[in-house]
């Protein structure tokens, strides 16, 4: 807390009038974000995630509505996605605590998202905002990203700013590195992408994003870190041996756990799937494997720059990886 808010002062003293952060639900259930003068606060959803920590689905949710019902400031607005599972509940709350409430999705009453053509390098979004009718074409591909920018786009309404002039900059928004990042295309037009889908809902929604951009092969490269939530491992083979046409299981971070056991327990709901437990082996293999048109992609990481293994983080990037593998396929 002491931190942020020394950070936030520098930023008040630089001249910076808005900042957005991201309220874990750790820094919630610890604290660490009370005390700020919180205008705007967004709820995107609620999915199977840090039970490691949190034990039960129950008090993750407790912890996240802390945001709303603890640090928000009572005269703020709360940003919500409808379509998520606990929407109505969280503006039971929030209605309780009188509220001001600003939703979107396609289930929404102020920023609905009515219709959304695939593109083949986006997607072209039909919105109603407040009742007035705009389309937007969006260099972004996969309909969660569609999901957070229309959350963006509300809370930068929320903050003052006029709807019809926000709407006019979505166009001009560029991905955010190892989100469904482009990371090479081979000679013969399939293309890979590094996402740092690590849950069951992620891996579910990047395999449903990428099977509309393909008429061909779907693939996957994925793991799941160590010392972390084992319950979700089992979830993810399922998931990714339903939704992808080829799986490549492989390590993720398996910091002090053993990474075979990591393997074995996502391939148990994966019967079909391949196991490489070398990352840039799999990552490799599965370029070797790919036709024209296929979609490959590596999960789990993203951003990442290291991979940690027994307690000692390696040097590795999922984008530099395929890069190299391309080119040595070449």
């Amino acid at each position: 807390p002491i931190d942020l808010h020394k950070t936030l002062l520098q930023l008040t003293k630089g001249g910076v009038e808005h900042v957005v952060l991201e309220a874990s639900s750790h820094g919630l259930s610890q604290f660490r974000v009370d005390g700020i003068d919180l205008e705007v606060a967004a709820f995107t959803n609620l999915s199977r995630e840090h039970l490691d920590y949190h034990k039960t689905m129950e008090k993750y949710f407790k912890e996240k509505c802390r945001l709303f019902t603890e640090v928000l400031n009572p005269e703020g607005v709360a940003v919500i996605n409808s379509d998520d599972k606990m929407a109505v509940r969280l503006s039971e709350i929030l209605n309780e605590r009188n509220i001001r409430c600003m939703d979107f999705g396609t289930n929404a009453n102020d920023l609905i998202l009515k219709n959304t053509q695939i593109l083949p390098d986006g997607q072209k979004l039909s919105l109603s905002v407040f009742g007035r009718e705009f389309d937007v074409i969006l260099s972004l591909i996969g309909s969660f990203q569609s999901m957070n920018v229309l959350c963006a786009l509300a809370i930068v309404i929320a903050s003052g700013v006029d709807p019809e002039k926000a709407i006019r900059t979505m166009s001009k928004l560029n991905g955010v590195k190892g989100r469904m990042e482009l990371a090479a295309c081979t000679s013969d037009g399939s293309r890979i992408f590094v996402d740092y889908a690590h849950t069951p809902d992620a891996i579910r929604n990047v395999l449903n994003s990428l099977r509309l951009h393909t008429s061909k092969k779907l693939k996957i490269v994925f793991g799941c870190g160590g010392n972390r939530d084992h319950g979700k491992r089992q979830q993810m083979g399922k998931i990714a041996s339903e939704l992808a046409d080829e799986v490549i299981i492989t390590d993720d971070n398996p910091r002090f756990e053993n990474a075979a056991k990591i393997r074995t327990q996502i391939k148990s709901a994966s019967p079909g799937a391949v196991e490489i437990a070398d990352r840039m082996e799999a990552i490799t293999a599965a370029i070797k494997s790919l036709s024209s048109g296929d979609i490959l992609i590596i999960a789990g990481k993203g951003h990442e720059k290291g991979q940690i293994i027994n307690g000692t983080e390696l040097p590795f990037d999922d984008v530099e990886a395929v890069k190299t593998a391309v080119r040595c396929s070449l």
